[in-house]
């Protein structure tokens, strides 16, 4: 199984930092607010020696793995919250705009070599086991962030992402079932939907499965301060549980 995390860094190199327009007390509250916090912890722990754990090095706020590169592409380039940020959650500038050479600079040290990884990853398990599932691991936080597309605020537990070519529906109901035995409530694509593909393998290859896991951050933070709370050993311990439902869902198919 390949762990895909791709934002769970708080990294902030400073050769980046006279970019950005907040000052460390701005740029702190946002890292909270953007960051899917301890999600390195809480997925990568149960992953086997056989397993590939991708983990994005750096902030989303200077790359996002997980967007569009083309703009005219990503939905949320339109609130400047593209492949590289302009704009906090809040709508507020967050960064002088990039040059052109900034931005190819920034696309080929941090977001090519991530999709690069990913995509050899999914190669490999292809040769070797002649299948692949991709485990895209993320957080949400428990009210809406003003950036965010689905404002309803009724949060869910656990948002399962899935892909009308590549989530079959075993591993869907596997993944709902094992939320449900932890006493957990989930939905399907809300707040979030989809999950990630490599582009070579999208809607090609059936034997490319993927599929997202989102945690409510109250389950296992204290979203004002980014710290883990009294939870975060519980939630830890109910993943085990799932991702060891996913693993054997792996090996049996």
């Amino acid at each position: 199984m390949i762990f895909h995390i791709p934002h769970s860094s708080k990294v902030f190199p400073e050769e980046h930092r006279s970019a950005f327009v907040l000052d460390n007390h701005q740029l702190n509250n946002e890292l909270i607010a953007m960051t899917d916090t301890y999600t390195d912890e809480i997925f990568g722990a149960y992953a086997k020696d056989t397993d590939t754990v991708i983990i994005f090095p750096i902030s989303r706020l200077i790359v996002d793995p997980e967007r569009f590169l083309n703009d005219k592409e990503e939905v949320m380039a339109n609130i400047g919250m593209g492949v590289i940020y302009t704009n906090t959650s809040n709508g507020d500038i967050l960064r002088k705009m990039p040059s052109k050479v900034e931005r190819k600079s920034l696309i080929r040290k941090y977001y090519q070599p991530h999709h690069e990884h990913l995509a050899n990853s999914v190669r490999n398990d292809l040769d070797s086991q002649g299948k692949a599932l991709i485990l895209d691991c993320h957080s949400f936080p428990s009210s809406p962030l003003p950036c965010e597309l689905d404002q309803n605020p009724g949060r869910p537990d656990i948002c399962i992402g899935t892909d009308s070519f590549h989530t079959s529906h075993d591993l869907y109901q596997t993944l709902r079932e094992s939320v449900y035995e932890v006493g957990w409530r989930c939905t399907r694509n809300r707040p979030f939907s989809g999950t990630i593909v490599p582009l070579e393998f999208y809607k090609k290859d059936s034997r490319v499965e993927s599929i997202m896991i989102e945690v409510n951050r109250r389950l296992y933070m204290d979203e004002s301060t980014g710290l883990k709370s009294p939870l975060f050993e519980h939630c830890k311990e109910s993943f085990r549980i799932i991702i060891s439902s996913l693993q054997a869902y792996e090996y049996l198919k």
